[in-house]
């Protein structure tokens, strides 16, 4: 290279005038694309519901003395509007018991859900929708996480491909809203004996609306100084 720089001193220049030819061709690509781009991004907006037994969930007890259990069972009503998330956690269980969450609909579960270091995880891959799901009692706890739609658009952001920015609102909206299929959630407990002491019982149901549309954007400057680094 040493060489071939002192046979031709002009290289060095010819290269750093390539160089910087280059650069700019990018850049300007990169404007143009946000210049005249297609891409829209929206994010919707997160209205969080709960119900609880301090809070006066009202529970119908039943004693079964043939099998020696108590049913602990509670009709909770649904916001059917763009619903995403019901959580359910059942605390201050008897070993041995169970919780059971029934919807008619069906929502999307799976034990990895909602676990925040999952592995090789999908839900719209692994979840299964289910009417019913039981689930044992661990250290007096279960919780129960389900999906009323698994599309990742649904929650919190997305981007859509469109020609303008109504079109884009509309296709935005189109993926966000959703009416779930049945408004009531039935949530059953069952402990092993005679129990008179009520579990602590709590539901959070998670509705997501279309917040704001915009424009997809690239911010240039940048991208001129990551291509120098580069």
């Amino acid at each position: 290279m040493r060489k071939a720089l002192a046979q031709n001193p002009n290289l060095l220049r010819t290269l750093l005038g390539l160089s910087f030819t280059l650069i700019f061709m990018l850049s300007y690509a990169v404007y143009a694309n946000t210049i005249d781009t297609a891409y829209y991004t929206y994010t919707t907006e997160a209205t969080v519901t709960g119900q609880s037994s301090d809070d006066g969930l009202q529970f119908d007890r039943v004693h079964d003395e043939s099998a020696d259990t108590t049913t602990w069972s509670a009709n909770v009503t649904i916001d059917r509007n763009n619903l995403t998330w019901v959580n359910v956690t059942a605390e201050e269980l008897a070993p041995g018991a169970s919780l059971t969450v029934f919807d008619a609909a069906g929502l999307w579960t799976h034990s990895l859900l909602g676990v925040e270091d999952a592995r090789d995880f999908s839900c719209a891959e692994d979840c299964r929708q289910n009417e019913s799901t039981t689930l044992a009692e661990t250290g007096g706890v279960a919780v129960y996480r389900g999906l009323a739609v698994t599309g990742p658009g649904t929650r919190s952001n997305g981007t859509v491909v469109a020609e303008s920015l109504d079109e884009a609102t509309d296709m935005a909206a189109e993926i966000v809203n959703n009416r779930h299929g049945s408004a009531v959630l039935r949530v059953t407990i069952v402990e092993p004996g005679n129990r008179s002491t009520t579990p602590a019982l709590s539901i959070e149901m998670v509705n997501e609306a279309l917040a704001e549309v915009v424009p997809f954007d690239v911010d240039v400057a940048s991208e001129f100084v990551w291509a120098l680094t580069a």
